[in-house]
């Protein structure tokens, strides 16, 4: 196959035509402690000191990729495709929590192992126009510096979205980009009964598509992005005969910035994104679809005398009138990496985050057990570190430790409710051919 040196290192010409081609792929094996799969947190589970008190999570990854792309009058025409295969096996800690509360967490699967394929992106761009699966134009800050499935901040590269996008090259590093994006990408619960059960009120079908837009500027110094999105929100009775439905509309703006660190070390940077979002909750909190569910008693059992760690995750919240009482979030998160030499580089990085949710919303939420007045209002934040070393070209051995601490929603002092803080951790072995 002759080579194509068009698009860079791994192409090749396919044979009888002008489209060049890469393929490329990883191999990755991981084991992850206090964490699900790919260092996700743990949302739902146990913090027992007997066998239920601790939760490793193995899993191994394989991914294929192909990169094709060719040369016309409008352009570079580009299509790219992943494929890979996921085995994981839980270990203790347990399953999602049926606690009523809207809550649960595939992370927290039990001991029964499961494989399935998976792709995050398949997407073809033409002449500024991106259509298929991948992130969405509101993310910035993809935690390159580190291994986990984040909580906090907007990025949905690890699971992709369908999207339709137009991007405008405006010269000197600054494009501007309008996207139609699926809404289910950035949907969570709406709630509403005492105990917040998830099916008295649920989603309505989706009926107009999340609009995003982002105006970001890449150069030599770094990159920065300033982006906005509307979010629909409709929702519907499932108890009532007659179908009450109630429908209103979610937004999000946010902020991200990398600067480079070129006199430091070669590769190191700063990166960082700020987000704000109503009713769209997902664009500041990505990571815990549903909220925290834990407990330290091994039950989730919401009586006096059980001890629980709660953050309900909803978009809205249905008050009285049928109304939705949109929920307020925002987080900030942020990472800087140091390459030592060829071979090694460190991180160090944190996030923090906060719903907030009205009076009228908490006490619709508020459990029977909670403290009368106690507010459903929850935070999250984490600090941790990352070590990768690289002994040959490609293959990385990397571990990743983090300290986790949520400050729960209903925390009055009592033992039904509380805060929680616990250490996490994974070691991951990777070896990527062109990506």
């Amino acid at each position: 196959m002759k080579i194509c040196s068009l698009y860079g290192a791994g192409f090749y010409y396919i044979p009888g035509t002008d489209t060049c081609i890469k393929v490329g792929g990883f191999v990755r094996a991981e084991v992850n402690f206090n964490a699900g799969g790919s260092y996700a947190v743990m949302a739902a589970g146990d913090f027992n000191s007997n066998s239920n008190g601790t939760k490793q999570t193995w899993r191994s990854r394989a991914g294929v990729t192909f990169d094709t792309r060719s040369q016309t009058e409008y352009g570079t025409l580009r299509s790219y495709f992943i494929m890979a295969t996921t085995s994981t096996n839980s270990q203790g800690g347990g399953g999602g929590a049926a606690n009523g509360l809207g809550n649960g967490n595939p992370n927290g699967s039990g001991s029964d192992p499961y494989t399935r394929l998976w792709s995050n992106a398949a997407f073809i761009q033409f002449a500024g126009f991106t259509a298929g699966k991948t992130g969405s134009f509101f993310d910035f800050d993809n935690v390159a510096y580190s291994n986990q499935t984040n909580v906090w901040g907007s990025a949905l590269g690890g699971g992709g979205i369908e999207v339709f996008g137009y991007t405008a090259q405006l010269g000197n590093g600054l494009s501007a980009t309008i996207a139609a994006e699926n809404a289910n990408g950035h949907r969570t619960n709406i709630l509403s009964t005492p105990n917040g059960v998830p099916t008295t009120w649920q989603y309505g079908n989706q009926q107009a598509p999340d609009v995003v837009g982002n105006l970001r500027i890449d150069q030599a110094w770094g990159s920065a992005q300033v982006m906005g999105a509307y979010h629909q929100l409709t929702a519907n009775s499932t108890n009532s005969s007659v179908g009450v439905e109630a429908s209103g509309s979610g937004y999000a703006l946010g902020a991200g910035l990398k600067i480079n660190l070129p006199m430091i070390g070669k590769n190191d940077n700063i990166t960082g994104q700020f987000t704000y979002s109503e009713g769209a909750v997902m664009y500041a909190g990505s990571g815990v679809n549903g909220g925290f569910a834990l407990t330290a008693n091994n039950s989730t059992s919401l009586a006096v005398g059980s001890t629980n760690y709660y953050g309900q995750q909803a978009d809205a919240v249905v008050t009285a009138g049928n109304s939705l009482d949109k929920t307020k979030a925002w987080s900030i998160i942020g990472g800087f990496e140091h390459g030592w030499n060829a071979n090694w580089k460190t991180s160090l990085y944190g996030a923090y985050g906060k719903l907030e949710y009205s009076d009228a919303a908490s006490n619709i939420l508020r459990p029977a057990t909670a403290l009368a007045g106690s507010s459903a209002n929850w935070s999250f934040w984490q600090v941790g570190s990352r070590t990768v070393w690289t002994p040959v070209s490609n293959l990385d051995l990397s571990v990743d430790v983090m300290y986790n601490s949520l400050d729960g929603a209903y925390a009055t002092g009592t033992a039904t409710f509380g805060d929680k803080s616990w250490w996490s951790g994974m070691f991951r072995a990777q070896r990527n051919f062109y990506p």
